[in-house]
C-alpha cells in the first residue's frame, strides 16, 4: 500500500484535551478513524502525533489528503463524491 485508504470524505470533530497527545491514521485502514489502531503495520505508514493546544474541538482528515497532515484543510472538497 503506497497511497492512503479514503476513510471518509468528511472531516471528523473530536473534542481534545489540552497537553495530550492524539495519534492520527495517515493510512485509512484504521477502525477507529481518526486515530490509528495499528492497521498501518507492514506498510510504509506511521501513526502522526497531534498534541492539543487547547481543550476544544477539533477537526481530523479523514480522507488523508490535507496538506496540514492529522488536521482538515478542506482537501476533501476537491475528491469525487
Amino acid at each position: 500500500m503506497s497511497t492512503p485508504k479514503i476513510a471518509q470524505t468528511t472531516p471528523i470533530p473530536v473534542t481534545v484535551e489540552a497537553g495530550k497527545t492524539y495519534y492520527w491514521c495517515s493510512c485509512g485502514e484504521s477502525k477507529s478513524q481518526p486515530f490509528c489502531d495499528g492497521s498501518h503495520k507492514g506498510t510504509s505508514f506511521t501513526p502522526v502525533p497531534y498534541k492539543a493546544e487547547k481543550d476544544g474541538p477539533v477537526y481530523f482528515c479523514a480522507c488523508k489528503q490535507s496538506a496540514k497532515g492529522a488536521l482538515c484543510d478542506g482537501s476533501h472538497k476537491a475528491l469525487p463524491q
